[in-house]
């Protein structure tokens, strides 16, 4: 079983409460998800505040435009550094995220890693290797794009 990790960081002119509330916001996933991924959230949110245990459930259509259905968990959650969450249901073996806030003297410093694990196999390598790992990396540079215009330099959120 071959571990995978990505890993990322952005800086984002903003406090850390604000960015907390946009990150901890599951309503927001979609805001930062390329629009070819069709992401849809299943779960009724009710703007409730993420709680450790909580199950997201939402379609994405990682390829060949094919609906997945995934559920995650919250699992860990040290507010207003740190959550984590894990998939229960979707793609992969294993899918967990973990998101890391450092607040810094402009602003705040997000940290993103991910440790994954694809099934099949040796399959599941060519595959990484082919188009799961570009794709990852493509996700996370449009989330980059889209958050530095949500977090704009001048210390303003849109959000």
């Amino acid at each position: 079983m071959k571990i995978y990790y990505y890993k990322t960081e952005q800086f984002l002119s903003t406090d850390m409460n604000t960015a907390w509330n946009f990150f901890s916001s599951a309503r927001n996933l979609a805001t930062i998800t390329p629009p070819e991924l069709d992401f849809n959230i299943l779960t009724q949110l009710d703007d409730k505040d993420i709680y450790q245990g909580m199950l997201i459930d939402y379609t994405v259509k990682p390829l060949f435009g094919i609906p997945l259905h995934w559920q995650t968990e919250i699992w860990k959650i040290k507010k207003p550094e740190m959550f984590t969450d894990k998939q229960l249901k979707g793609p992969y073996k294993t899918w967990e995220h973990t998101h890391r806030f450092f607040q810094k003297e402009k602003g705040v410093l997000m940290k993103d890693e991910v440790k994954y694990v694809l099934p099949f196999g040796i399959i599941g390598k060519l595959v990484h290797s082919l188009i799961v790992r570009k794709k990852i990396e493509r996700i996370f540079n449009y989330r980059k794009d889209i958050l530095n215009k949500i977090f704009k330099e001048n210390g303003n959120s849109s959000y």
